[in-house]
């Protein structure tokens, strides 16, 4: 049903975004993790954002970062290329709560991580498949969780994705301070042939020269819910089309909603496991 893993400091190799040559930020977004270019200072607290650092040294990146939803006060919800696959290696810590890269919030040791059993990395070639993976934390956090969302919302629903990602689409420019970009959902045809789907969401920015980049990768995509909270709709995956600078857009994100069976039954077996 899932695949899990206790987690060993400094050993997991992920191709999280960012493990890649600045300088091929125009590809990042599909096997690796990802940041927004020219987003925004965060307008507001956002309690459930989590960063998840990480390094790849061979890539000449010694300080980088994936992000994440944290969904449960011991759960935190990524993308799976973030946490499996040769690349970025997690320094094994998770920061939730703070809208500050490297101080603040609450931090946490991963305990364990699972990938959806689905998963197969694009490669920069082609969209990720089930790009979802959960970790969970050695204890819980006082943070609250955000609301995953029943429904992603008709195409043209506004929505804000949210990371510590490099700012630029040309060099390794992480932000302390955590970025918003508002954006809509596409329709399937914003993006490229045979990238959104069922799972895989179109994500057009409704700003010029905007969208997720390096560092990005598994951070939360939210829309507003009735009652005026945010919810969450999609996990950062890739680009939405092949080729294209980071700020060109359009970017692709997991369906929280599609996923959502997998994401309750991991959880629910992982804690029976626990109590048995």
């Amino acid at each position: 049903m899932f695949s899990a893993k206790p987690f060993r400091h400094r050993s997991a190799r992920t191709a999280a975004v960012g493990a890649v040559t600045a300088a091929a930020c125009a590809t990042v977004l599909a096997g690796s993790a990802a940041a927004i270019v020219n987003g925004s200072t965060a307008t507001e607290s956002y309690p459930f954002m989590a960063v998840i650092p990480a390094s790849a040294p061979e890539e000449g990146l010694n300080d980088g970062n994936c992000g994440g939803s944290l969904i449960a006060r011991q759960w935190v919800l990524t993308a799976a290329h973030c946490v499996q696959a040769d690349g970025l290696e997690l320094d094994g810590i998770v920061r939730v709560g703070s809208d500050h890269r490297k101080s603040g919030g609450s931090v946490r040791k991963i305990d364990r991580v699972f990938v959806h059993p689905g998963y197969v990395n694009g490669d920069n070639r082609a969209p990720n498949v089930d790009d979802i993976a959960l970790i969970r934390l050695d204890r819980p956090v006082a943070q609250r969780p955000v609301r995953m969302a029943g429904r992603t919302g008709r195409p043209g629903t506004p929505t804000r994705i949210l990371g510590f990602g490099t700012t630029v689409d040309t060099a390794f420019a992480f932000p302390d301070r955590l970025q918003e970009l508002d954006t809509r959902r596409g329709a399937v045809s914003e993006c490229a042939p045979g990238y959104a789907d069922r799972t895989r969401l179109c994500t057009i920015s409704t700003v010029p020269g905007a969208m997720a980049c390096v560092g990005d990768s598994g951070g939360p995509q939210i829309r507003r819910a009735r009652d005026g909270s945010w919810e969450l709709i999609g996990v950062t995956s890739g680009p939405g089309a092949p080729n294209v600078p980071c700020s060109q857009g359009p970017g692709l994100y997991g369906s929280v909603p599609a996923y959502a069976p997998w994401i309750d039954r991991t959880i629910r077996i992982a804690r029976t496991a626990a109590v048995g």
